[in-house]
């Protein structure tokens, strides 16, 4: 009898305890974001009040040439300002609407920030006013030996910060709160602008990497500039011959389409004598990848292509370097077979 009264009030005291766990993130999360948040508008007015503004009254840099390097730096920081405003005096969930009304602003910071590096490294080059102007306004010690370039990036890093404090909050808050379906707008908003703003930045790396092995290649023959292509990986690897013909070391460039072997052009040549020419490229629509075993003394491994009209044998003295490109091929191949087939292909 006395168990059967004494169970509901332990129930009771466990949900009230883990209330009370609940509570005590919550309060801890939002202190942070409050603290972060307050950091976060320093560094942002570092960059306001020494660059920003001082560039504008001096008329160092035309007003096309300040855009290009700060783009809507203004507008983030004044949305920074309301947000801490908002949190500081508790009101959490309206600090949240207006924030997320303005968040955009970091889609268009993160599109221009690439270019706004280039944009500053050339001002940098070319600009001697400007470039004695940032060095002594580094040198100040509120900037902590930070340089421009540290602190250009903030903006799109408090993004990511601010997904996992919201997300954070929200998992602490009863759905009962008042501010709940508030928060829950807000980690949707947040995550899906934090995935976009990351994807831009994989894409811009990826298109760099193309245009650097394109470069690297002879010619033009071989198009690596491609709507969808991914770059992987490259490295020598050594070709094993079907015939008892002396096995070549040859440099392999994987993308998630193709695989390119080439050869590097003769030294001596003027103008190519640090490019590699092309000798094939393998479609991975059409290939399949195995391990040889036993075909190879001691460390290292072999890896057999499979073709419609050709076997391609690779082998590499170091044990981990065959299995991270028996990885690579793999993944590629896999992933290239799930993709939608266009019948134009």
């Amino acid at each position: 009898m006395s168990t059967m009264h004494l169970q509901p009030v332990a129930t009771a005291n466990t949900v009230e305890e883990q209330r009370a766990r609940w509570e005590r993130k919550r309060s801890r999360t939002a202190r942070e974001l409050v603290e972060t948040e307050q950091r976060y508008l320093e560094q942002l007015d570092l960059v306001i009040t020494y660059f920003v503004t001082i560039l504008k009254a001096k008329g160092t840099l035309l007003p096309a040439e300040r855009a290009a390097i700060f783009g809507p730096l203004e507008s983030i920081h004044l949305t920074s300002q309301t947000l801490l405003h908002h949190l500081e005096r508790g009101c959490l969930g309206q600090g949240l609407d207006s924030f997320c009304r303005e968040l955009e602003l970091y889609g268009h910071y993160a599109e221009n920030l690439e270019p706004a590096r280039k944009a500053l490294q050339e001002q940098v080059k070319k600009n001697k006013a400007f470039r004695r102007f940032k060095k002594l306004q580094e040198s100040r010690p509120e900037f902590l030996g930070l340089q421009l370039e540290d602190l250009l990036p903030l903006p799109l890093q408090r993004l990511h910060q601010y997904k996992h404090l919201l997300r954070d909050l929200m998992e602490n808050t009863s759905p009962d709160c008042a501010e709940f379906q508030q928060l829950a707008r807000a980690v949707k908003s947040v995550s899906k602008m934090s995935h976009w703003v990351r994807d831009t930045a994989r894409s811009h790396e990826n298109s760099l990497q193309l245009l650097r092995v394109q470069k690297l290649l002879k010619g033009r023959k071989v198009k690596v500039l491609a709507p969808g292509r991914w770059y992987v990986r490259e490295g020598w690897l050594m070709v094993v011959p079907a015939k008892g013909e002396e096995v070549k070391r040859k440099m392999f460039f994987l993308f998630s389409d193709i695989l390119i072997a080439t050869k590097p052009c003769h030294p001596l040549h003027l103008l190519n004598s640090d490019k590699f020419a092309c000798q094939a490229v393998y479609p991975l629509s059409q290939c399949t990848v195995d391990k040889v075993f036993g075909h190879t003394q001691g460390q290292g491994g072999l890896l057999s292509l499979c073709f419609p009209h050709k076997t391609l044998l690779l082998m590499s003295s170091n044990q981990e370097d065959i299995n991270h490109w028996h990885l690579s091929l793999t993944t590629a191949i896999r992933q290239l077979s799930a993709r939608p087939t266009n019948s134009g292909s």
